[in-house]
Protein backbone atom coordinates (compact mmCIF):
# COMPACT_ATOMS: atom_id res chain seq x y z
CA UNK A 1 0.00 0.00 0.00
CA UNK A 2 1.54 3.57 -1.05
CA UNK A 3 2.40 5.33 1.90
CA UNK A 4 1.29 8.72 1.97
CA UNK A 5 3.94 11.42 1.66
CA UNK A 6 3.65 15.10 3.30
CA UNK A 7 5.78 17.51 5.08
CA UNK A 8 9.76 17.64 5.21
CA UNK A 9 12.07 15.42 2.64
CA UNK A 10 15.37 15.65 2.61
CA UNK A 11 17.19 14.83 -0.84
CA UNK A 12 20.17 13.18 0.99
CA UNK A 13 23.41 13.43 -0.97
CA UNK A 14 25.17 10.17 -1.42
CA UNK A 15 28.18 9.84 1.07
CA UNK A 16 31.35 9.67 -1.01
CA UNK A 17 34.88 8.59 0.20
CA UNK A 18 37.92 10.46 -0.52
CA UNK A 19 38.64 8.28 -3.51
CA UNK A 20 34.80 9.25 -5.05
CA UNK A 21 33.31 6.08 -4.27
CA UNK A 22 30.00 5.19 -2.74
CA UNK A 23 30.76 5.09 1.51
CA UNK A 24 28.45 2.97 2.94
CA UNK A 25 29.46 3.21 6.41
CA UNK A 26 29.12 7.90 5.79
CA UNK A 27 25.50 7.12 4.11
CA UNK A 28 24.74 5.12 7.78
CA UNK A 29 25.48 7.82 10.32
CA UNK A 30 23.52 10.39 8.08
CA UNK A 31 20.91 8.30 7.59
CA UNK A 32 20.75 7.43 11.06
CA UNK A 33 20.74 10.84 12.02
CA UNK A 34 18.10 11.54 9.82
CA UNK A 35 16.14 8.59 11.25
CA UNK A 36 16.02 10.02 14.82
CA UNK A 37 14.74 13.48 13.25
CA UNK A 38 11.53 14.93 12.60
CA UNK A 39 11.71 14.67 8.90
CA UNK A 40 9.14 12.62 7.38
CA UNK A 41 10.49 10.87 4.58
CA UNK A 42 13.66 10.13 2.02
CA UNK A 43 14.66 11.27 -1.04
CA UNK A 44 17.88 9.10 -2.49
CA UNK A 45 19.23 9.86 -5.80
CA UNK A 46 17.74 13.10 -6.25
CA UNK A 47 20.04 16.27 -7.98
CA UNK A 48 21.23 16.73 -4.58
CA UNK A 49 22.31 13.00 -4.61
CA UNK A 50 24.24 13.60 -7.56
CA UNK A 51 22.56 10.81 -9.69
CA UNK A 52 23.80 11.93 -13.25
CA UNK A 53 27.16 11.24 -11.90
CA UNK A 54 27.07 7.75 -11.69
CA UNK A 55 26.72 4.35 -13.69
CA UNK A 56 23.29 2.48 -13.63
CA UNK A 57 24.79 -0.39 -11.59
CA UNK A 58 26.28 2.06 -9.33
CA UNK A 59 22.60 3.69 -8.74
CA UNK A 60 21.38 0.66 -8.25
CA UNK A 61 23.42 -0.68 -5.86
CA UNK A 62 23.48 2.74 -3.71
CA UNK A 63 19.23 2.53 -3.70
CA UNK A 64 19.56 -1.17 -2.26
CA UNK A 65 22.06 0.23 0.47
CA UNK A 66 19.57 3.07 1.35
CA UNK A 67 16.14 1.02 1.27
CA UNK A 68 17.70 -1.46 3.47
CA UNK A 69 19.04 0.50 5.33
CA UNK A 70 16.00 2.26 6.42
CA UNK A 71 14.21 -0.94 6.61
CA UNK A 72 10.51 0.94 6.28
CA UNK A 73 10.86 3.05 9.38
CA UNK A 74 10.13 6.11 7.39
CA UNK A 75 9.13 6.04 3.56
CA UNK A 76 11.72 6.17 0.62
CA UNK A 77 11.72 7.91 -2.70
CA UNK A 78 14.56 6.93 -5.15
CA UNK A 79 15.51 9.29 -8.06
CA UNK A 80 15.48 6.98 -11.48
CA UNK A 81 15.85 9.63 -13.73
CA UNK A 82 17.45 9.13 -17.32
CA UNK A 83 17.17 11.01 -20.49
CA UNK A 84 16.72 7.35 -22.02
CA UNK A 85 13.24 6.11 -21.33
CA UNK A 86 14.31 2.68 -21.56
CA UNK A 87 16.64 2.87 -18.82
CA UNK A 88 14.36 4.96 -16.53
CA UNK A 89 12.25 2.12 -16.88
CA UNK A 90 14.79 -0.11 -15.89
CA UNK A 91 15.76 2.14 -12.86
CA UNK A 92 12.37 2.79 -11.95
CA UNK A 93 11.69 -1.26 -11.92
CA UNK A 94 14.34 -1.66 -9.67
CA UNK A 95 13.16 0.69 -7.26
CA UNK A 96 9.90 -0.98 -7.16
CA UNK A 97 11.54 -4.85 -6.64
CA UNK A 98 13.64 -3.48 -3.91
CA UNK A 99 10.89 -1.98 -2.12
CA UNK A 100 11.27 1.59 -2.39
CA UNK A 101 7.60 3.55 -1.95
CA UNK A 102 7.35 5.57 -4.80
CA UNK A 103 9.98 7.43 -7.67
CA UNK A 104 10.81 10.77 -8.60
CA UNK A 105 11.53 11.47 -12.34
CA UNK A 106 12.65 14.75 -13.55
CA UNK A 107 12.90 15.19 -17.22
CA UNK A 108 15.10 14.31 -19.57
CA UNK A 109 17.89 17.14 -19.38
CA UNK A 110 19.79 17.16 -22.80
CA UNK A 111 17.31 17.56 -25.96
CA UNK A 112 14.69 19.46 -25.18
CA UNK A 113 11.55 17.71 -25.68
CA UNK A 114 7.99 18.96 -27.03
CA UNK A 115 4.95 18.41 -24.62
CA UNK A 116 3.92 15.26 -26.27
CA UNK A 117 7.62 13.81 -26.41
CA UNK A 118 7.31 14.07 -22.51
CA UNK A 119 3.97 13.06 -22.04
CA UNK A 120 4.94 9.71 -23.90
CA UNK A 121 8.58 9.68 -21.71
CA UNK A 122 6.46 9.99 -17.77
CA UNK A 123 3.35 7.89 -19.75
CA UNK A 124 5.77 4.82 -21.04
CA UNK A 125 7.52 4.66 -17.59
CA UNK A 126 3.87 4.94 -15.89
CA UNK A 127 2.96 2.60 -17.42
CA UNK A 128 5.49 -0.56 -17.24
CA UNK A 129 6.11 -0.44 -13.41
CA UNK A 130 3.16 0.34 -11.16
CA UNK A 131 4.91 1.54 -8.31
CA UNK A 132 3.67 5.63 -7.60
CA UNK A 133 5.82 8.30 -9.31
CA UNK A 134 6.56 11.39 -8.56
CA UNK A 135 6.98 14.20 -11.01
CA UNK A 136 10.38 16.41 -10.92
CA UNK A 137 9.95 19.92 -12.23
CA UNK A 138 13.53 21.32 -12.17
CA UNK A 139 14.18 23.91 -14.71
CA UNK A 140 16.90 26.01 -14.38
CA UNK A 141 19.03 22.77 -14.53
CA UNK A 142 16.92 20.60 -17.61
CA UNK A 143 17.01 23.73 -19.39
CA UNK A 144 12.91 22.85 -19.71
CA UNK A 145 9.71 23.78 -17.66
CA UNK A 146 6.84 21.30 -17.38
CA UNK A 147 4.05 23.19 -18.18
CA UNK A 148 1.00 22.90 -15.93
CA UNK A 149 -1.10 21.36 -18.60
CA UNK A 150 1.46 18.72 -19.37
CA UNK A 151 1.42 17.83 -15.26
CA UNK A 152 -2.60 18.15 -15.79
CA UNK A 153 -2.70 15.53 -18.60
CA UNK A 154 -0.30 13.05 -16.73
CA UNK A 155 -2.27 13.19 -13.32
CA UNK A 156 -5.38 12.66 -15.80
CA UNK A 157 -4.22 9.86 -17.32
CA UNK A 158 -1.97 7.86 -14.78
CA UNK A 159 -3.08 6.86 -11.93
CA UNK A 160 0.54 5.75 -10.79
CA UNK A 161 1.82 9.69 -10.99
CA UNK A 162 0.50 10.66 -7.76
CA UNK A 163 2.60 14.45 -7.62
CA UNK A 164 5.45 16.56 -8.35
CA UNK A 165 8.52 18.48 -6.73
CA UNK A 166 8.21 21.68 -8.54
CA UNK A 167 11.54 23.66 -7.99
CA UNK A 168 10.85 26.31 -10.34
CA UNK A 169 11.82 30.14 -8.88
CA UNK A 170 8.30 31.32 -9.56
CA UNK A 171 5.29 30.86 -7.07
CA UNK A 172 3.06 31.03 -9.31
CA UNK A 173 3.43 27.91 -11.17
CA UNK A 174 3.51 26.41 -7.67
CA UNK A 175 0.38 27.93 -7.27
CA UNK A 176 -1.33 26.92 -10.81
CA UNK A 177 -0.34 23.24 -10.10
CA UNK A 178 -2.24 23.52 -6.86
CA UNK A 179 -5.15 25.35 -7.99
CA UNK A 180 -5.61 23.68 -11.35
CA UNK A 181 -4.27 20.15 -10.75
CA UNK A 182 -4.77 19.45 -7.23
CA UNK A 183 -7.96 21.28 -8.10
CA UNK A 184 -9.32 18.34 -10.36
CA UNK A 185 -7.33 15.28 -8.16
CA UNK A 186 -7.12 16.77 -4.56
CA UNK A 187 -4.83 13.69 -3.89
CA UNK A 188 -1.99 15.37 -5.85
CA UNK A 189 1.01 15.71 -4.57
CA UNK A 190 2.63 18.77 -4.62
CA UNK A 191 5.94 19.52 -2.85
CA UNK A 192 8.06 22.51 -3.16
CA UNK A 193 12.25 22.18 -3.71
CA UNK A 194 12.86 26.07 -2.89
CA UNK A 195 13.50 26.07 0.98
CA UNK A 196 11.60 29.87 0.47
CA UNK A 197 8.66 28.45 -0.95
CA UNK A 198 7.52 26.35 2.03
CA UNK A 199 5.21 28.41 4.09
CA UNK A 200 3.50 29.60 0.97
CA UNK A 201 3.10 26.46 -0.74
CA UNK A 202 1.73 24.84 2.48
CA UNK A 203 -0.53 27.53 2.91
CA UNK A 204 -1.87 27.35 -0.82
CA UNK A 205 -2.84 23.67 -0.31
CA UNK A 206 0.17 21.73 -1.02
CA UNK A 207 1.51 19.22 0.64
CA UNK A 208 5.35 20.09 1.79
CA UNK A 209 8.52 20.76 0.92
CA UNK A 210 11.99 18.88 -0.13
CA UNK A 211 14.98 20.78 0.77
CA UNK A 212 18.29 20.31 0.53
CA UNK A 213 18.78 22.00 4.26
CA UNK A 214 16.72 19.83 5.90
CA UNK A 215 19.51 17.36 5.46
CA UNK A 216 21.50 19.48 8.26
CA UNK A 217 18.91 22.58 9.97
CA UNK A 218 16.22 20.50 10.68
CA UNK A 219 15.21 22.52 13.78
CA UNK A 220 14.32 25.54 11.25
CA UNK A 221 13.29 23.61 8.27
CA UNK A 222 11.05 20.39 10.21
CA UNK A 223 9.86 23.26 12.55
CA UNK A 224 8.53 25.20 9.82
CA UNK A 225 6.79 22.30 9.06
CA UNK A 226 5.36 21.59 12.77
CA UNK A 227 4.71 25.25 13.29
CA UNK A 228 2.22 25.52 10.44
CA UNK A 229 0.59 22.20 11.44
CA UNK A 230 0.38 23.79 15.17
CA UNK A 231 -0.85 27.39 13.54
CA UNK A 232 1.36 28.57 15.38
CA UNK A 233 2.34 31.45 12.67
CA UNK A 234 4.87 33.55 15.18
CA UNK A 235 6.70 30.29 15.44
CA UNK A 236 6.87 30.52 11.57
CA UNK A 237 7.68 33.97 10.96
CA UNK A 238 10.45 33.60 12.75
CA UNK A 239 11.87 30.50 11.49
CA UNK A 240 11.79 32.00 8.22
CA UNK A 241 13.70 34.76 8.93
CA UNK A 242 16.46 32.29 9.93
CA UNK A 243 15.57 30.31 6.82
CA UNK A 244 16.01 33.28 4.42
CA UNK A 245 19.94 33.75 5.80
CA UNK A 246 20.22 29.82 5.61
CA UNK A 247 18.92 30.06 2.11
CA UNK A 248 22.22 31.75 0.81
CA UNK A 249 23.79 28.48 0.45
CA UNK A 250 22.57 28.36 -2.28
CA UNK A 251 23.94 30.84 -3.92
CA UNK A 252 27.91 30.30 -2.58
CA UNK A 253 28.99 27.76 -4.97
CA UNK A 254 27.88 25.39 -8.18
CA UNK A 255 26.84 22.88 -7.34
CA UNK A 256 26.12 22.94 -3.70
CA UNK A 257 26.43 19.47 -2.76
CA UNK A 258 29.52 19.84 -1.71
CA UNK A 259 28.73 22.69 0.78
CA UNK A 260 25.43 20.16 1.70
CA UNK A 261 27.84 17.41 2.88
CA UNK A 262 30.18 20.00 4.66
CA UNK A 263 26.94 21.64 6.64
CA UNK A 264 26.13 18.26 7.62
CA UNK A 265 29.59 17.60 8.95
CA UNK A 266 29.63 20.77 10.68
CA UNK A 267 27.00 19.65 12.86
CA UNK A 268 27.55 17.43 14.15
CA UNK A 269 27.72 14.32 11.42
CA UNK A 270 31.47 12.32 10.74
CA UNK A 271 31.29 11.91 7.04
CA UNK A 272 33.10 12.76 4.32
CA UNK A 273 32.43 16.01 2.06
CA UNK A 274 33.96 14.71 -0.97
CA UNK A 275 31.89 15.09 -4.24
CA UNK A 276 31.49 13.18 -7.70
CA UNK A 277 33.67 14.71 -10.41
CA UNK A 278 33.45 17.11 -12.27
CA UNK A 279 32.41 19.03 -8.72
CA UNK A 280 35.29 19.42 -6.04
CA UNK A 281 35.21 19.63 -2.65
CA UNK A 282 34.43 23.48 -0.84
CA UNK A 283 37.85 25.33 -0.75
CA UNK A 284 38.61 26.51 2.58
CA UNK A 285 37.51 29.82 1.35
CA UNK A 286 34.18 28.39 0.99
CA UNK A 287 33.82 26.22 4.18
CA UNK A 288 34.23 29.61 5.93
CA UNK A 289 31.50 31.33 4.13
CA UNK A 290 29.52 28.54 5.42
CA UNK A 291 30.46 29.00 8.94
CA UNK A 292 29.28 32.64 8.74
CA UNK A 293 26.07 31.59 7.46
CA UNK A 294 25.39 29.08 10.28
CA UNK A 295 26.41 32.25 12.64
CA UNK A 296 24.09 34.27 11.13
CA UNK A 297 21.56 31.87 12.00
CA UNK A 298 21.95 31.29 14.96
CA UNK A 299 21.60 34.87 16.04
Amino acid sequence: MFKTLAGVIPPVPTILDEKGQFDPEGMGILIERLIDSAINSFLFLGSAGEFANFSQEQRKAIAEFCVEKVNGRKPVIIGTASCSTAEAIALTQHASDIGADAVMIVNPYYALMSDERLYNHYKSIADAVAIPQLLYNFPVLTGQNLSVELIGRLADNCANIVGIKDTVDCMSHIRQVITEVKGRHPNFLVFCGFDEYAIDTLLLGGDGVIPATSNFALEITCGIYQAFLAKDMVAVQALLRRLAVLSKIYTLEVPFTGLIKEAIHLTGSLISAAVSAPATPPSPEMKQQLREVDIAIGE
